[in-house]
């Protein structure tokens, strides 16, 4: 009898146990379905080709993957006026690896972006062509008051709201552009774009950087230094710092490696740069111990490589010029800038109510 009762006693809560969770079932309401929207940006430069894929998330986006290669497009073209072969077979090879990515991600909307190299090259329109036919990719020159437009709509959001004013630069490997903006109801708003032709491999090219001497050095300075003067009176920017109302970001490799360098990094982490603040003391530092190395020594340091060792010092006279001109006495750094622009603008077009990503510092 005991073990009669005992087995329908089982029975019954195994019953009562099944109509419970046949009742959940019933009323289970699955969770929203994730978006698993990817999109893209291609930053082809003078320099860097580079990738950004990412997934929309609340104001901002999550990074999926990136990627970044030293291709030199416009290695001699300052001289030629063309793209040269070799110079046009390394980019289309690291096309190819963005174009894979672009697919394996299932990216859905992405923007091919080229700048200063491709607006000068005569052979533009060829190389673009062969672009297309072997990677895929339908690539875009943008001008350059394009190309400031998107470096201000993608590293704005590390600009301080309580300033009025803000002096925005991007320094490229063929040109700097230097923007002058000011606050909005929403944004940072452009008042005016001072695009100089000068960036790190025209300069690097132009001065033989890879060994240079304190006088060659100074020449750099002050050749970027003329171009200054008429864009600043213009604006009367010299009085809005002086009246306390003036920022300065920048957003390239220059500054990002300066920053590097300052903290004394032993690898390249961006979550402590985007969005660090230098004092000009800071850069002036950093600066000078890059300048004052050898091609070799700089080479050896972990955020620089031999890559980049001969084209951070004209990186560096360019960001001299710039300082010394507006004495705003810090800068804010940003690792992000056209590649951000793109994808947020991206985003946007498709309905998503993204602005940016604060800075991992904050």
């Amino acid at each position: 009898m005991y073990r009669n009762a005992k087995i329908k006693k089982n029975r019954a809560l195994d019953i009562r146990n099944n109509f419970s969770m046949q009742q959940k079932q019933r009323n289970y309401v699955p969770p929203p379905k994730q978006d698993l929207s990817m999109y893209g940006a291609v930053d082809l430069g003078t320099n860097n080709c580079r990738l950004l894929i990412a997934q929309p998330t609340g104001k901002g986006f999550r990074v999926i993957t990136s990627f970044s290669r030293v291709v030199r497009l416009g290695e001699g073209l300052l001289k030629s006026g063309y793209l040269n072969k070799q110079a046009m077979d390394r980019t289309i090879r690291a096309l190819r690896i963005c174009s894979d990515k672009l697919k394996t991600f299932n990216v859905i909307n992405f923007r091919s972006i080229a700048t200063e190299a491709c607006r000068q090259a005569q052979n533009c329109d060829e190389f673009f062509t062969k672009i297309k036919k072997e990677t895929g990719i339908q690539m875009e020159t943008v001008t350059s008051n394009e190309e400031a437009r998107l470096a201000l709509r993608g590293c704005q959001s590390l600009l301080n709201s309580t300033q009025p004013y803000a002096v925005v630069f991007d320094i490229g490997g063929g040109s700097t552009e230097i923007i002058w903006a000011k606050r909005g109801k929403k944004n940072f708003e452009i008042i005016d774009v001072l695009s100089l032709p000068y960036g790190v491999v025209t300069l690097a090219e132009e001065w033989m950087t890879s060994e240079i001497d304190s006088q060659a050095y100074e020449q750099m300075v002050q050749h970027v230094a003329t171009k200054l003067p008429t864009f600043c009176i213009k604006n009367s920017i010299k009085q809005r710092i002086k009246n306390k109302k003036v920022q300065m970001l920048g957003t390239s490799g220059t500054v990002t490696t300066l920053g590097a360098v300052h903290l004394n990094l032993n690898y390249y982490d961006r979550s402590l740069i985007d969005g660090l603040k230098l004092t000009f003391q800071d850069i002036e530092r950093a600066s000078k111990r890059l300048t004052k190395q050898s091609f070799q020594n700089r080479s050896e340091l972990p955020c620089i490589g031999n890559e980049r060792a001969d084209l951070v010092i004209p990186g560096c006279a360019i960001l001299e010029a710039i300082c010394k001109r507006w004495i705003v006495g810090e800068l804010s750094i940003a690792d992000r800038g056209l590649r951000e622009g793109m994808l947020l603008e991206l985003m946007v077009g498709d309905g998503i109510p993204v602005t940016g990503n604060p800075a991992k510092l904050t």
